[in-house]
């Protein structure tokens, strides 16, 4: 098993392709679905420069469109989350109802021709699962055949029972894969996580690849805020297990050489006395993860110059690489 040409991950042509062929075609992740619990409540995201948001209606539906106005295409909603009665462009002032409809096109003259039925927001999918939220835009497959058997891989885990307190972002130079790549194996661990290194029993990691995921786990030492379970999903997002609670991120590329994480932190115990270790929690998971960055922007780089060429995987360690990146090449028909 050869590692991806890296070509693939410095080309600006292959995040091109990457937006068509595995972002607008996939079900990407949001996060929890409490964002949206009340009426008029949105979450408004990126995904590989797509923007898109998901909004409850005042009767009660939730919907997805395309984060762009119909008049010049502007932005309608900042990043992030919020809540409104309706949707205002920004640049123009149109309106629309959070069903999508055209409500209103100020200042806009006559046209016999312009009815307003005819200038929906552009409509996307959105659904649930077990309290998490998800999108897409032109998904060729429905969210639970795209998870897989991640689906009993957590059937006896109570992730929609637990509350998100804490959400983070945050952005590194470098190609989107290359961090995929490196969080899919713990090969890495003994040399860029020293002191996660000391906390697991490393001589029994193990990696394994499974329809839809690919499943970390190593049996932890006294003291260690993981439960000894790491999971990644199909194509860009992760969940990690702590006691009496778990994490969420989305890996999303700004673009060939910068990428955006996401991070979603939930807790079964949210009373005041618990968050002093529970923010001790989220400390330590970003401590790991920026340990991370650092040797993503210097392969990236390494990668970039050319002077990099595809070089072997451990049948071992790297089974979850292999398989992110066939997906890859298969999504690429590479």
């Amino acid at each position: 098993m050869l590692n991806l040409d890296p070509r693939l991950y410095v080309d600006p042509a292959v995040f091109l392709q990457e937006r068509n062929s595995i972002f607008a075609r996939s079900w990407q992740l949001l996060g929890p679905v409490s964002q949206v619990a009340e009426r008029g409540e949105y979450v408004s995201a990126d995904i590989a420069g797509i923007k898109i948001f998901a909004i409850r209606g005042r009767d009660g539906e939730l919907r997805a469109f395309r984060n762009v106005c119909r008049h010049r295409g502007a932005q309608l909603l900042e990043e992030g989350t919020g809540r409104c009665a309706t949707v205002r462009c920004p640049y123009h002032q149109w309106v629309f109802a959070d069903d999508g409809r055209l409500i209103n096109a100020p200042w806009f003259g006559e046209d016999k021709d312009f009815n307003m039925a005819d200038w929906p927001l552009e409509p996307i999918h959105v659904a649930t699962w077990r309290g998490l939220l998800f999108v897409a835009i032109d998904p060729q497959e429905d969210l639970v055949s795209q998870i897989g058997d991640l689906v009993t891989e957590l059937g006896d885990e109570p992730i929609e029972t637990y509350t998100a307190l804490k959400t983070d972002r945050v952005i590194f130079d470098a190609n989107w894969k290359i961090y995929t790549d490196n969080f899919v194996e713990g090969y890495h661990i003994p040399g860029t996580h020293p002191s996660f290194f000391a906390a697991i029993d490393f001589e029994q990691f193990k990696t394994t690849a499974h329809r839809g995921f690919v499943r970390m786990t190593a049996p932890p030492r006294d003291g260690l805020f993981y439960r000894g379970k790491w999971l990644w999903m199909w194509p860009n997002w992760t969940l990690s297990l702590f006691d009496g609670g778990m994490n969420t991120s989305r890996i999303n590329p700004i673009s060939t050489d910068r990428t955006e994480q996401i991070y979603h932190f939930y807790f079964a115990d949210t009373s005041d006395a618990a968050r002093p270790a529970q923010e001790k929690t989220i400390a330590g998971n970003l401590a790991v993860v920026r340990e991370d960055y650092e040797v993503c922007v210097s392969t990236h780089r390494n990668y970039a110059s050319g002077s990099y060429s595809a070089g072997p995987l451990s049948p071992r360690h790297e089974q979850g690489v292999h398989y992110f990146q066939q997906r890859v090449k298969e999504s690429l028909g590479a």
